[in-house]
């Protein structure tokens, strides 16, 4: 028996030697470490950071205990910690970013590493934070996206027939949705062109392909061929860019010859544009088989046709990053609700059709940050030169 006791107090002293030395590896960590790290409660309440922490948003180890990370948040970070609240409680590990507020007013971008504590019963007893600060990385990406936002046309085209707009919201500093303004397809003095693309994910890879997919395209276009004898090398092309990385890009791209009252596209895995039709009150897809760029080197695109164009008539042709986002209860905004807006607004002004999508999408998500980029393009058919038959008041 006495045996028996001696084994089970020297079982139970090396276990409390384990924890402690455990615990005392995690400390040092903790210490050391150039990320920040807060300790909470069950109810978020602070019990314990690090120097890393206090450095990062200049507040001492006195005056940040017993407060909540939401006490030292953005507003906007607020309402996100708010509303996530029994979320960031209940999964074992969640990754977010948000803005934290330094002392002396400034504003601290972060990374956020969350990870759930619980009991041996699997009850929340509280929660870690590991906190990157991302302030130097997000001045790169600023950076970056004027780059980027410098590519994009900077104002909408004024030509006759038409009246159009054209706009991007990025779920990210830089984004891999890319929309463009072309004259002279096919060759100089050609139709008018519109191309809309969305790269496979977002950030800095997805912008670096746009990027280099956009330069081709303009150099190709300002040459003599057909958008599909384009379509079809800007392919070859992209294709060996990205060999085995398992990236890709639709593209819709579009002429418009308002003279002869029709329209010209190729479709590459795009989403098809959609035509609304006042008069007829019906929607029109621009539909067409055609692979996403990149997937197969030798694939041949076509161009497809449209006749008859008729004044008042609207096209949009967007990404799917509108009709795919969400609100907070996991609902798609759907393309049934994107046509209503169009066709809502149709006698309104392109640039005025545009902004009531965006903003109806606004109204939906509450707000709620998108995970896809969000691009639209809307053109108006105008009375033109060989006076086009009216399909509605404009």
């Amino acid at each position: 028996l006495i045996e028996g006791i001696t084994i089970d107090i020297t079982d139970k002293k090396l276990a409390e030697q384990q924890l402690e030395q455990s615990e005392e590896k995690y400390r040092r960590i903790v210490v050391t470490t150039g990320e920040g790290f807060l300790l909470m409660d069950e109810d978020l309440s602070i019990i314990d950071v690090n120097e890393a922490y206090c450095r990062m948003i200049g507040y001492d180890y006195d005056e940040i205990l017993g407060n909540a990370p939401l006490d030292f948040s953005t507003e906007e970070f607020r309402q996100f910690i708010i509303t996530n609240k029994n979320e960031l409680s209940s999964k074992d590990y969640r990754e977010f970013e948000g803005v934290f507020v330094a002392k002396d007013g400034r504003n601290v971008p972060v990374l956020v590493h969350s990870n759930t504590l619980k009991d041996d019963l699997g009850a929340v007893i509280g929660n870690m934070f590991f906190v990157t600060d991302m302030t130097e990385h997000k001045k790169s990406l600023v950076l970056a996206a004027e780059v980027q936002r410098s590519l994009l046309p900077q104002e909408s085209p004024e030509v006759q027939g038409l009246d159009i707009a054209g706009k991007i919201i990025t779920c990210e500093e830089i984004g891999g949705d890319y929309f463009d303004f072309l004259w002279g397809t096919e060759c100089p003095g050609g139709p008018f062109g519109v191309v809309v693309g969305d790269v496979t994910g977002h950030g800095v890879d997805a912008a670096l392909l746009m990027t280099t997919a956009r330069a081709f395209l303009r150099m190709r276009a300002s040459q003599c061929g057909s958008i599909s004898q384009i379509v079809t090398e800007m392919n070859r092309h992209l294709a060996q860019d990205v060999l085995d990385t398992g990236r890709f890009m639709t593209l819709f791209y579009m002429t418009i010859d308002v003279d002869r009252g029709d329209l010209r596209w190729v479709r590459a895995g795009h989403d098809p544009a959609l035509i609304y039709d006042l008069g007829q009150d019906n929607f029109e897809e621009l539909k067409g088989a055609g692979l996403a760029l990149g997937v197969d080197e030798e694939f041949a695109y076509e161009e497809n046709l449209r006749t008859e164009l008729t004044t008042g008539q609207v096209i949009v042709i967007g990404t799917d990053g509108i009709w795919e986002a969400r609100n907070r209860h996991g609902e798609m905004f759907g393309k049934d609700r994107f046509r209503e807006i169009i066709r809502h607004h149709a006698k309104a002004k392109a640039n005025e059709i545009l902004e009531a999508v965006y903003s109806e999408l606004n109204s939906f998500t509450l707000g709620l940050k998108s995970e896809d980029d969000l691009t639209l393009v809307v053109i108006k058919i105008l009375a033109s030169p060989s006076s086009l038959p009216s399909g509605g008041d404009g």
